[in-house]
């Protein structure tokens, strides 16, 4: 079971993304990568921020994991958010468009684009549930 927020984790979420039919028709005209920069919490086991890309190409991930944060600066999007709030999200505690437009979760680049693919944005959130995960404060 990979732990968040691994390259493992991503490489599992990266399968689970492609693996849904629900995503691809959602994002079947996305176009755009896109960094989860997950912010570091130290007590929590995450000591240091970690950039999560991933290649998002009408409905398909084309490849991506954890990167260094100069390649996470070129991606199209970066949604930053400490480690706790990423865990939110996976455990379905937290939807990330209210995170987004309640400023728990911060964006970079096009936020109206981001709210035009609601539904491809939401059932992320949701493959990324259903990835089994263990989480370093656990």
């Amino acid at each position: 079971m990979p732990a968040f927020p691994t390259d493992e984790w991503f490489q599992a979420f990266i399968g689970a993304v492609n693996a849904s039919a629900a995503y691809e028709e959602y994002a079947a005209s996305w176009e755009g990568d896109a960094v989860l920069q997950i912010e570091a919490e130290p007590d929590k086991g995450v000591p240091e921020d970690v950039y999560g890309l991933l290649d998002l190409w009408h409905g398909k991930c084309r490849g991506g994991g954890v990167v260094e944060a100069s390649r996470a600066d070129a991606a199209e999007f970066a949604i930053r958010a400490p480690y706790s709030r990423w865990k939110d999200v996976i455990l379905g505690d937290l939807e990330p468009i209210k995170g987004l437009t309640q400023g728990k979760l911060r964006v970079r680049g096009d936020l109206p684009k981001i709210l035009r693919f609601v539904r491809a944005t939401q059932e992320l959130a949701y493959i990324a549930g259903e990835v089994d995960t263990t989480f370093p404060d656990d």
